[in-house]
């Protein structure tokens, strides 16, 4: 399977770039370890390396812990240390898996919470004191699906001529800035008494 490494066919392309240069796993972040794992098992695949069937407990166990290392908030370093454990391409398709599942979780919990909220403000809505019943129809209307208190603006297009453009931004500057245009009088010589 590997014969071609061996014979010296294989010829890897050897790009001089900055972006060639592995960077130091110290530096990077958990999403791009992610991301080189993800290509890795891809071109691995793309090599016919591959068996999807063959995912050992060890490499399920480190793409759980992979996994809640990722969602707990642990430090960086413990963080990369459990993506670094994954060293199958399984492994690292459980991980994805487990991420995408758990993205869409968190979707379905926040929409859970919003209609919690509303159902809350809904239920205030009815409360004694007209104070607190106020507040909440005032965070009932604010709420996206109603819409109430959202101000509106609406643009007009008008056609005008550079003079007439020029002259509305004028008188619009000097109503604001209280211009007071001034005429130059020449000073009037009182007549001569002769």
């Amino acid at each position: 399977m590997l014969e071609h490494l061996i014979d010296g066919e294989f010829e890897p392309a050897v790009e001089d770039s900055p972006a060639a240069i592995p960077t130091p796993i110290e530096k990077v972040d958990a999403t791009q370890t992610i991301d080189a794992q993800v290509k890795t098992a891809e071109w691995l695949k793309e090599l016919g390396l591959d068996d999807e069937a063959i995912e050992t407990k060890a490499d399920a166990q480190a793409a759980r812990q992979a996994f809640a290392s990722l969602v707990t908030g642990q430090s960086i370093a413990n963080t990369q240390a459990a993506l670094t454990q994954i060293k199958s391409p399984a492994a690292v398709q459980h991980l994805v898996g487990m991420l995408t599942a758990y993205d869409w979780q968190f979707v379905e919990q926040a929409r859970e919470l919003r209609g919690y909220a509303v159902a809350q403000i809904l239920e205030e809505t009815k409360h004694t004191d007209a104070r607190i019943r106020l507040k909440a129809l005032d965070m009932l209307g604010k709420v996206t699906e109603v819409a109430l208190f959202t101000e509106r603006v609406e643009v007009k297009k008008a056609d005008m001529s550079d003079d007439e453009l020029e002259t509305r931004i004028k008188d619009k500057l000097n109503r604001f800035m209280q211009v007071v245009d001034v005429v130059d009088v020449s000073p009037v010589e009182p007549p001569n008494a002769a």
